[in-house]
């Protein structure tokens, strides 16, 4: 769908494909959890034989072996955002910014609709509300505020906060054309620092993963201990990489249901939640979407119109 949509609408993106690589024997029955689960849902994925390996990315070190998820790429996320928008736009949709949701009154017998007051800057509490059939709680770090203000006290949930700190890599060496990722490490509660690319070709290594306690926690953290874990990190699969040319970047927050693992499919997964909610007609709740929320927003709205209107 993702693929579809840009190309018809001229987004750019770049079908550059992803490994996921092991250095040991250990590393490698993580990787197999992740083939085998992938062929059960229907995603493209496959063992590279060790030739081909050396041949296509021999700065990439993979000891015992790689996977490669031929389907991914990359998209240039604010071009995919503000097409999105203009697309709500033309069909009828008004954004109000900087509007904080302070209430939410679901319908009651007295009154069909939805109620939702919000404040804005340098204004008193619920100066405005907006009334609605439905409500989509699609608020990303907030969407557990917002749960919370609308579900009885025994339905709210907890919002865990994982920073994520990005290192540029300023030199054109080693310079891989895919994605990389290390093999997942159970628990971790990330996919682990590997290494991405932009639609200009410059690499960038991350996220780590930094439990903060607000969301709006947002500046890198400038950490000799954490940067030399990262280095690590990067050189187990990248080893030619000059450290000396690594520097702090920038840093985003993922919003997650339990301070746990986000890989695989077994125990410690824990996946989107998409629900409608039993008793509160017209309202489907979204939590817990982190990445790749952006990439999985197509087929998430496919999910929601299902859930509301079959």
């Amino acid at each position: 769908m993702m693929y579809e949509l840009c190309e018809k609408n001229a987004i750019p993106h770049s079908n550059c494909g992803k490994w996921i690589v092991a250095q040991t024997d250990e590393q490698m029955g993580e990787c197999e959890k992740v083939h085998d689960f992938a062929k059960s849902i229907g995603v493209p994925i496959r063992y590279l034989p060790r030739d081909e390996i050396a041949r296509r990315e021999p700065e990439v070190r993979a000891e015992a072996g790689a996977l490669e998820s031929p389907t991914t790429g990359i998209i240039d996320s604010h071009s995919y955002m503000q097409f999105l928008h203009g697309d709500f736009e033309n069909e009828g949709g008004d954004t109000a910014l900087a509007s904080k949701v302070t209430r939410v009154e679901p319908p009651s017998a007295g009154s069909p609709d939805w109620k939702i007051w919000t404040s804005s800057p340098g204004e008193g509490e619920d100066d405005t509300h907006i009334t609605a059939e439905t409500v989509i709680n699609s608020a990303g770090l907030y969407a557990c505020d917002i749960n919370n203000m609308i579900l009885p006290k025994e339905r709210h949930r907890t919002q865990y906060y994982a920073k994520g700190n990005y290192f540029s890599y300023a030199k054109s060496f080693p310079k891989p054309s895919t994605l990389v990722y290390p093999a997942p490490t159970p628990g971790l509660g990330g996919l682990g620092t590997h290494l991405t690319l932009d639609m200009g070709g410059r690499m960038r290594f991350g996220p780590d993963v930094e439990w903060v306690d607000a969301p709006d926690d947002l500046m890198p953290t400038s950490d000799p201990e954490r940067f030399a874990m990262a280095v690590q990190s990067i050189k187990s699969f990248l080893p030619g990489v000059d450290e000396k040319e690594l520097a702090l970047d920038y840093a985003g927050i993922r919003p997650k249901l339990q301070r746990m693992g986000a890989v695989g499919s077994g125990k410690g997964f824990q996946d989107f939640y998409i629900k409608k909610e039993e008793g509160f007609d017209g309202f489907v709740n979204l939590l817990g979407i982190e990445s790749p929320g952006l990439t999985s927003s197509l087929a998430i709205a496919e999910e929601v119109h299902r859930i509301m209107y079959g």
